[in-house]
């Protein structure tokens, strides 16, 4: 424990006074409010079918400075977590995703679709040293919803291919 209370203090000198926390409050800096649109319980349905693909709780931690994803598909056999987080220090918010199975891949956001919407990309280390792109849009729709379209790229982003586009309903058993 003393380990980790020295670790941070070292942290916060190197990094300066808003690792420090005397910079001011995230609550007032509406960079770390960017995805808050996406926090709640959610049903979500399969955007084709409008088959019930699993459950979705994301949750501000750390006052405000990171949000946590919890997945859980809809018959329990797996389930995934992310850890989003806003870096100041470059103006940029990163995703670190987990799953139970073992697979992970991480993404920094990029430039929106469209406005109020937010994306996320970053590359898949694949066996045989091949990589993917992997890119993530958040969407939320005037209705309350928010759509959720994942698409990879194999040729390096030249062209992009759906693998998963979903609608998130807020769960009505979780207000």
């Amino acid at each position: 424990m003393r380990s980790a209370a020295l670790y941070l203090i070292g942290f916060a000198a190197l990094a300066g006074p808003a690792a420090a926390g005397t910079a001011g409050d995230p609550d007032a800096d509406p960079a770390f409010h960017r995805i808050d649109f996406w926090v709640g319980h959610w049903k979500v349905y399969d955007a084709a079918t409008g088959r019930l693909e699993g459950t979705n709780h994301i949750e501000k931690i750390l006052r405000g400075c990171a949000v946590v994803e919890n997945w859980t598909e809809a018959d329990g056999s797996s389930e995934g977590r992310s850890l989003f987080y806003y870096n100041p220090a470059n103006g940029k918010w990163r995703q670190v995703w987990v799953t139970s199975a073992g697979a992970a891949k991480e993404k920094e956001m990029i430039e929106p679709p469209a406005p109020g919407a937010v994306r996320f990309m970053g590359e898949i280390a694949l066996r045989g040293n091949r990589t993917i792109l992997d890119r993530t849009t958040l969407q939320p729709l005037p209705d309350g919803r928010v759509r959720q379209t994942i698409e990879v790229s194999r040729d390096r982003g030249a062209t992009w291919k759906t693998s998963y586009d979903a609608f998130y309903v807020r769960d009505p058993d979780h207000p």
